[in-house]
């Protein structure tokens, strides 16, 4: 199996996605709904991690404690109270360039909990951390358990996509995806900042042949302008996944509506720059639950989609401080449709993948998928409790294996990209008659990316917008960052 990522849901913020889920029946459980789905299943299996992070020396470490001396709780205040009129001061900021005078906020609980729940790096953009400041500020007082994450009953394609795509093709859409658009034909106009398209450009993927599909004046093209996924390439037990250079087939098509038009962005703030952004993943399918019952185990957890982050013992960054080498997420079991009573699926990541395993001494970006399996027994073994150590299970655990697949993916992180505003297209861009823009990549007020939820509700702009629906129908953003009670409630656990 693979998993190259996976989104943690929540519907407190999810708001539009959950709306989205009503309305679509699950793949499935009969007689219910893809979200009424979701939540019975989440009802029955809530999430309450007891080993958010984890140290060698010292074993399961109190994230409740986060570390934070006065100049982080100031400038962590100021992200949170700046209002949205002033956010465009964070143009082209990086975190680490906000933190830059207190540089020991990259060693709090705080941080490596934050950056390895959202998957932000210490290059990504200040504007998107105040965001997520302003959307999740509740989670500061649960970040530790993570009790606030709500997931599907199995992966996220299975339990949301395909009932999605089940019933687009019950109501008659036509799903094509064997063709690759590779470029635009826009209508030639004095007003250079018209932007109507006229034909797209096509090669069909099986075939190398050329196509041109007209677009006529009647039709909207959306179009999601940018994929963290793009140019992944996948390795195996033996084999690192290899590096793949392509800048990406959203983003490149992207690029050339953008150099043809003025307003709509820059995608080499996101694409060009994948030090900032690329990172790897591992999916790990065994063929019995001896690996999973001893991180059980070791994280007195069951197994249900906790995530936990291994703490390295020495430093590891540029400034020399000590940094989350890698994570995992232990899903409930099965986590898709077609595993086997006796198949276990868990996932992990590398946040830095140019850095160098504590275990296995070359870079991650290097490793095989027996490697990372490696380099994660390593971590587990060193804060293992006993009596028995899992290191001494190491051969019966690779006897288990069925297969470990790294997945290199540049853009993971691409979209926290440092940034000003006007690098991302509006949805709408102004002066478009029918070309909209949607997913992670576009500017939305006040919408942190990387959820589920921001590209949905870009969606429901672009088709709304099209559709001659007034904006009012949309679900309305709630705003816990005006929330007084919440406010208090974060104010409080900053200061324990």
């Amino acid at each position: 199996y693979i998993a190259r990522g996976g989104r943690m849901l929540n519907y407190r913020t999810y708001v539009d996605l959950m709306d989205l889920l009503d309305q679509v029946p699950s793949m499935t459980e009969p007689g219910l709904t893809a979200a009424e789905d979701t939540r019975q299943f989440d009802a029955a299996h809530p999430t309450y991690d007891k080993a958010r992070l984890l140290t060698g020396g010292q074993g399961i470490v109190d994230g409740g404690k986060l570390g934070l001396n006065n100049k982080s709780r100031k400038l962590l205040t100021q992200l949170i109270m700046m209002p949205d009129s002033q956010e465009e001061k964070l143009d082209n900021i990086t975190i680490a360039d906000y933190f830059k005078d207190n540089t020991e906020f990259f060693e709090s609980n705080f941080w490596f909990m934050w950056e390895t729940t959202f998957a932000f790096r210490t290059r990504s953009s200040a504007q998107e951390l105040r965001r997520y400041m302003h959307q999740m500020i509740y989670e500061f007082t649960q970040i530790e358990h993570l009790v606030g994450v709500n997931r599907t009953r199995y992966n996220q394609y299975e339990s949301i996509m395909k009932p999605l795509i089940n019933y687009l093709e019950k109501e008659g859409c036509h799903i094509v995806l064997n063709r690759r658009v590779v470029d635009w034909k826009f209508k030639d106009s004095k007003m250079q900042d018209e932007i109507t398209v006229t034909g797209l450009h096509m090669v069909n993927t099986k075939t190398d042949e050329n196509e041109f599909v007209p677009v006529d004046d009647d039709t909207a093209v959306i179009f999601t302008n940018g994929s963290i996924t793009d140019s992944a390439t996948l390795g195996d037990f033996n084999t690192p996944a290899a590096e793949n250079m392509d800048y990406g087939a959203a983003s490149s098509l992207w690029k050339k509506a953008s150099d043809h038009f003025y307003n709509l962005g820059n995608p080499d703030k996101f694409f060009a720059d994948r030090d900032a952004s690329e990172w790897v993943s591992f999916t790990l399918t065994t063929k019995n639950h001896l690996f999973l019952n001893e991180i059980a185990r070791i994280t007195t957890q069951e197994p249900g989609n906790a995530l936990n982050s291994f703490i390295s013992t020495e430093p590891v960054t540029p400034l020399g401080q000590k940094d989350v080498t890698m994570s995992i997420v232990v899903h409930h079991q099965p986590h898709f449709t077609s595993q086997k009573p006796n198949e276990t699926v868990l996932w992990g990541y590398f946040l830095y993948p140019r850095r160098h395993g504590e275990i296995i001494d070359k870079p991650y970006i290097e490793m095989t998928g027996k490697e990372m399996l490696q380099e994660l027994i390593g971590q587990l073994s060193k804060v293992d409790p006993g009596p028995i150590n899992i290191s001494d299970k190491e051969e019966e655990i690779m006897d288990s294996v069925i297969n470990c697949i790294p997945v290199y993916m540049p853009y993971a992180s691409a979209l926290f990209n440092n940034r000003a505003k006007s690098d991302r297209p509006k949805v709408i861009p102004k002066h478009s008659t029918n070309l909209a823009f949607t997913g992670e990549f576009v500017e939305q007020p006040y919408q942190m990316i990387f959820t589920e939820n921001s590209a949905v509700r870009s969606g429901e702009i672009a088709a709304f917008h099209f559709a001659g629906i007034p904006m009012s129908r949309l679900v309305k953003t709630p705003r816990y960052d005006k929330d007084v009670k919440t406010l208090l409630r974060a104010a409080k656990k900053m200061f324990d």
